[in-house]
Parts: C-alpha cells; structure tokens; sequence
C-alpha cells in the first residue's frame, strides 16, 4: 500500500534517510534532523513531498519516496524530481518500488507534468536496471554539479 505521508510518519521518514545513506556508503552525509524534515514537508510553505510503501500484511512502513516540483522551461510545466526513492532491503522485491514511482506517475498525469527526473550512482546496478525495466532512460548528455560547504559558503560571500 502507498499512501502520503502523515507528519506522524516523520521519525521513520528520518529513519529510512539515514539507512539509505548507508546503502549508499554515505552515512556521514545524511545530517538532516526530523525537525528540519517535519518543516519541509508539513511546515507553512512545504518544500517536498513524501509517500510511503507499508507492508500490506503488517502496516510496517517499509519504503518512502521524497519529491519536490521542479519546472521545465522547455515543456512551460512543473514535473516532479524524484530526490529519493528506498525500500528497505528485507521487503524489496514485493513491488514496493514499482507503487511508489506509479503513484509519482499517476501524480504527474494527474497535474499535467511531462517529466519524472532523478539521480542514481553509476554503481548501482540493481536501481539502474529496475529504472530501466519501467522506461526510464539515463541522460547520458548531462552532468550534475553540486556547490556545497566551503564553495557554496564563498560564492554566495562574493
């Protein structure tokens, strides 16, 4: 079962950020605290969005989805920039992905968003060839550049 997520479901949300960080090998990246996601996405001016996969037999979140709009000026609409996508590793395989990134389709249908877009580590096969199965292409054209830290910290100075 999918369902939006409640601000009751803060806690696990924070939870199934830190254990995806740890899939990724990053888990000293993952510094966000329940309030700062509590605030972005129940606060007055919600930032993201978020759904969550529970185990039809248990109720047990077991997966989550985190989204925020972006805009195309290419297609003059917003579309959805999927910023992750986790399943915990004991309930994969039971299609609980697959909801997930339907119910961001379904939405974006539903709004008249044209794209779905998001990142995944050249090292992760198993996401990559999932994504694939469903119709998603790499954008082998593009590259993501990120400013953080020290280097955002002094641009934004100048």
């Amino acid at each position: 079962m999918i369902r939006t997520a409640t601000p009751a479901d803060v806690p696990v949300i924070h939870a199934l950020v830190r254990d995806l960080a740890a899939y990724e090998k990053a888990p000293e990246e993952a510094r966000a605290t329940e309030e700062q996601l509590r605030e972005a996405l129940f606060g007055e001016r919600p930032a993201a969005f978020a759904h969550i996969a529970q185990d039809d037999a248990t109720g047990e979140a077991v997966g989550f989805a985190l989204w925020f709009l972006n805009f195309s000026t290419w297609r003059g609409v917003h579309g959805i920039y999927l910023e992750d996508l986790y399943v915990r590793p004991e309930a994969r395989g039971a299609g609980h992905g697959r909801a997930l990134l339907t119910e961001l389709a379904r939405i974006c249908v539903e709004r008249g968003y044209e794209r779905m877009e998001w990142s995944v580590l050249d090292w992760n096969e198993p996401s990559i060839h999932f994504y694939e199965a469903l119709g998603a292409r790499p954008q082998d054209e593009w590259t993501v550049y990120r400013l953080t830290d020290d280097a955002l910290t002094t641009l934004g100075a100048a």
